[in-house]
């Protein structure tokens, strides 16, 4: 084989195939839709902590995707060594919110559609997906839920406790009660309707009650 033949090899023929003005208009496209999830997660996102690094790994998988998408499409050869090659690739980063979930698969089905040259669909599918998030992620309770701990001297204290919180809240459901030498702990599930939280200044100030801990949290678990 001489050198001329290694320029008239398939391989390289194919190469000329791919249109440098459709990949730059599919990379915009990726960016735009990337960074439009990207608005989406931050506005939406109710976790604990709010993880930058993750939110740009959303932006980084629309483009990646497209990119690899495009490149399987003009090429099937070239597409059967692609998925040999992602096949030994394992992620091993711990997904702390199953909403997370919902974004990584938006970003990788943005990917996706772009490389395969359906744009509107994508602009279309976003922006319903994106609408769909924004009315239901910040959807706010009628009652915010909080988690109550009173440490209790005895069980004189304990009952004066729940008496006054039955007043004072909209629900009360006793979660966990410890009893000890040191006398009872009680958690407890609250809900409340409005913001004033000084009736926990009331608790602590009932005779033997040692302290009073509110804890808000975003009531996702059955119970």
């Amino acid at each position: 084989m001489t050198f001329q033949d290694i320029f008239k090899s398939s391989f390289l023929e194919n190469v000329t195939e791919f249109s440098i003005l459709d990949t730059a208009i599919g990379m915009c496209f990726a960016i735009i839709l990337g960074l439009f999830i990207f608005i989406i997660y931050k506005k939406t996102f109710s976790g604990v902590m709010y993880s930058a690094g993750f939110a740009m790994t959303l932006v980084g998988i629309s483009l990646v995707t497209t990119l690899v998408i495009m490149a399987v499409t003009s090429n099937v050869v070239l597409s059967l060594g692609m998925v040999g090659a992602l096949s030994i690739v394992r992620f091993r980063a711990a997904i702390k919110e199953p909403m997370e979930i919902v974004y990584l698969f938006w970003s990788i089905a943005v990917g996706i559609v772009i490389g395969a040259g359906m744009i509107p669909l994508a602009v279309i599918g976003s922006a319903m997906i994106g609408i769909i998030l924004l009315l239901f992620a910040n959807r706010k309770l009628a009652e915010n839920p909080y988690i109550l701990i009173v440490n209790c001297r005895d069980e004189k204290a304990e009952q004066a406790a729940l008496a006054w919180i039955h007043q004072s809240v909209s629900r009360l459901m006793i979660k966990a009660k410890t009893v000890n030498s040191a006398g009872i702990e009680l958690t407890s599930e609250i809900r409340i309707r409005s913001e004033a939280l000084d009736f926990v200044n009331r608790i602590e100030e009932i005779d033997g009650v040692s302290s009073a801990a509110l804890v808000s949290y975003n009531g996702e678990y059955m119970g």
